[in-house]
């Protein structure tokens, strides 16, 4: 009976979420000469993450159950949909997480320069919306590719 732990094609997925995320601390430094562990925990950046877990989830199943099986295709299906995700609408969320910002703090100097007028108007601090929610294209490529990578190298030394 097959158990959790030896359960392929979950573990390959979740190691590939742990290499994408871990690998984006050294690219960060590399781009900004500055550590970041908190990217660890971040969405967004070089790879995707997300990318990399479904890529793998879909290549274990191919090994296990074969490329023609219905997991497969339901892996597949699913891949695809995050990815397009991913590069899309959580992109585009996060160009507008950044605008709003903006209007934010546009606001909020409209504010503070009408206190000079002595015109007390109700004020909120509003907290700043995350702004690296989403993917470039080739994130998501590098991403897609490292997971599959990942899962092969993982099935060859699991079997």
């Amino acid at each position: 009976m097959p158990s959790l732990f030896s359960n392929y094609p979950l573990w390959s997925a979740l190691l590939a979420i742990v290499a994408a995320q871990a690998i984006k601390i050294p690219i960060a430094y590399f781009r900004s000469r500055k550590w970041d562990a908190k990217l660890l925990f971040s969405t967004g950046g070089m790879p995707s993450s997300h990318s990399a877990a479904v890529t793998a989830l879909s290549t274990a199943v191919g090994f296990v159950d074969g490329i023609g099986s219905t997991s497969f295709a339901i892996a597949v299906v699913f891949s695809i949909i995050v990815m397009f995700d991913a590069a899309g609408v959580r992109r585009h969320a996060g160009t507008h997480a950044a605008v709003l910002n903006l209007l934010v703090e546009d606001f909020q100097q409209l504010i503070e320069e009408l206190k000079t007028l002595r015109i007390n108007p109700r004020r909120e601090k509003a907290e700043k919306l995350k702004e690296l929610l989403g993917h470039q294209p080739s994130e998501v490529l590098v991403g897609a590719w490292l997971g599959i990578i990942l899962s092969a190298v993982i099935y060859f030394l699991w079997k």
